[in-house]
């Protein structure tokens, strides 16, 4: 009997059921989503803002301020590498402490530090490392507070929450810039010290990441497992028992240092984990898109539709497509590998770039029609003449986000179900090792690609930016396609 009611949650009768399946989940997993929810929304506004300001308050040219975020973002991604093996040290509960409390300290000086070499060390390097700590973090938590019948429904949620928390960053983000104008001042209450707009926006993404810290401390059990046969409660013990504080963090540095040397030699003798990196590898290539979203496209926006333009609410399309559509999606596709759900994905994605890469004048004609009118005037309150980039971005956005349902959860959900249990940190961590190198190249990239086509001042052929990154995002599709033999690895259950 017992069998025979596994059975049945694991194949639920209807579409509707498959949406049930989360009825009874612990409560550690509804705490994830909430967590994932205010931790993007602080990530958001902050990554929005990051170009701008190290180009308008520390006063960083394109080119520099591109390299700094390439670096910072490299160093996120290296970071997310090397602390797997602590997060499988200390356990989950501590691992999100750790990083939550750091994240704070790191926003707090972004917001009041001034000085250049305070504001990089003190400010952007830790954040590098409490956003990796939560990157590699919450994806295990899912898999291991859901049990295998509400897995996929569960990535689809987080994947929503995720985006949940980018639309509400993207709106406060152009919220704030309308209020206090691009360069505008606010006067903190009671402290008396004056921020810039996007300083201020900095203290939002600082007051945002509070709540997370304490829901986490009273919040979150140690040791908690959902698993198919019922919860089970083993409380972590410490790896290093009688050891002090500091004692205890230079024991955990090494460890996981040692241990991700170790565990990421092993697994390069494992054909699956090659042909696996191997995939990822591929799909790095329309991942650019995305950063180039976060540091290309701000300054390209407010170049283009001038001081102010709402480039928030236009790509906050893309949190909105994916909430509607992500959990149908992932309801409906469940038997469907990840590799086709990939490929279809980014074909779509890639492809959606070259909208942006044709003579704006070609939507002149829409820009100043029906569509201009309900794009630009109606939901975005412009007035006067529509720029034809209002339609262009608006139409580029839909499409890309139409890709990214179909791709980006089924890419976690696979990360996660082929980590060995025990090793999820760990195995999750070392899968970022592809976009270490990406970051590097989409942020440098972007300042030059800033820089040469979309100037502050001078001629602008803001085009054939969009050409070279949509030319770049079709290597995945492409790739998926010709190595499809040698990279694809079977997954249990699933139709190939």
């Amino acid at each position: 009997m017992a069998g025979l009611t596994l059975m049945v949650q694991s194949r639920p009768a209807s579409v509707f059921g498959r949406f049930l399946v989360l009825k009874g989940a612990v409560r550690e997993l509804w705490i994830i989503f909430g967590a994932k929810l205010l931790a993007i929304l602080a990530y958001g506004i902050m990554n929005s803002t990051l170009v701008l300001w190290l180009s308008s308050d520390l006063g960083y040219s394109d080119t520099r301020a591109g390299l700094i975020v390439a670096a910072w973002s490299a160093a996120m991604t290296l970071f997310t590498v090397l602390v797997g093996s602590l997060v499988d040290a200390i356990g989950l509960r501590k691992a999100f402490l750790l990083g939550f409390g750091v994240c704070i300290f790191a926003r707090g000086v972004l917001t009041f530090a001034m000085t250049r070499w305070l504001v990089l060390g003190a400010g952007l390097l830790p954040l590098a490392l409490g956003e990796a700590l939560m990157t590699p973090v919450m994806v295990a938590a899912v898999r291991r507070y859901s049990t295998t019948a509400q897995r996929s429904m569960s990535y689809a949620i987080f994947y929503a929450m995720m985006n949940a928390g980018f639309l509400a960053g993207a709106w406060i983000f152009d919220y704030v810039r309308k209020g206090l104008g691009e360069y505008g001042r606010f006067t903190v209450p009671l402290l008396g010290v004056q921020l810039s707009s996007y300083r201020t926006l900095f203290l939002l993404s600082f007051l945002i990441t509070v709540p997370n810290l304490v829901v986490m401390y009273f919040g979150l059990r140690d040791g908690v497992e959902a698993t198919d046969e019922g919860v089970q409660i083993s409380p972590d013990q410490p790896k290093h028992p009688g050891a002090g504080l500091l004692q205890s963090v230079g024991l955990m540095v090494r460890d996981s240092l040692r241990d991700a040397a170790r565990i990421f030699g092993g697994l390069w003798g494992q054909p699956a984990f090659c042909r696996f990196l191997a995939f990822l590898s591929l799909v790095v290539a329309v991942r650019l898109v995305l950063l180039h979203m976060y540091y290309t496209y701000p300054k390209f926006g407010i170049r283009e539709l001038g001081e102010g333009a709402p480039i928030g609410r236009l790509w906050s399309l893309n949190s909105i497509v994916v909430i509607l559509l992500v959990p149908f999606v992932g309801a409906l596709t469940q038997k469907v590998s990840a590799y086709r759900m990939v490929l279809l994905g980014t074909s779509i994605a890639a492809g959606s770039v070259f909208l942006m890469a044709v003579p704006p004048a070609w939507f002149q004609p829409l820009a100043d029609g029906l569509p201009g009118h309900l794009i630009a005037q109606s939901w975005l309150g412009v007035r006067g003449g529509v720029n034809p980039y209002y339609v262009m971005i608006f139409f580029f956005v839909c499409a890309y986000s139409v890709g990214e349902v179909f791709w980006t959860p089924r890419l976690y959900e696979y990360t996660a179900a082929i980590a060995p249990k025990g090793q999820e940190g760990s195995y999750m961590s070392l899968s970022y090792l592809p976009f270490f190198v990406a970051k590097l190249f989409a942020g440098t990239l972007s300042g030059l690609l800033l820089s040469r086509y979309c100037p502050a001042v001078g001629p602008r052929h803001s085009q054939t930016i969009w050409l070279i990154i949509g030319l770049m995002a079709l290597i995945t599709p492409v790739g998926l396609v010709v190595f499809r033999r040698q990279i694809q690895v079977r997954e249990a259950g699933r139709e190939q």
